[in-house]
């Protein structure tokens, strides 16, 4: 799986799940301040993540470090290698 379609798929879900208007997913966009999370919210978004790619993100511990869409990317996409490898 490319890096872009990591990067959709990721959009797509948080769009569908959070209803969240795919116009505001930008890599810059933070979670909290742009995007309306909370912290119940952080988690159903590793339950939605961990099943759409079939990665667990809830033991790892840069997920704490995730601020914006963009950090959430780079995670994913890290995870995703690490499992191809």
């Amino acid at each position: 799986m490319t890096d872009e379609k990591v990067i959709e798929v990721v959009n797509q879900s948080l769009a569908e799940e959070f209803e969240v208007d795919p116009e505001t997913l930008k890599p810059e966009s933070h979670l909290i301040e742009d995007l309306g999370f909370d912290s119940l919210d952080f988690v159903d978004m590793v339950v939605v993540l961990q099943e759409a790619f079939g990665v667990m993100l809830r033991e790892e511990p840069r997920v704490r470090e995730v601020r914006t869409l963009g950090d959430l990317h780079r995670l994913v996409i890290d995870k995703k290698r690490e499992l191809e490898l």
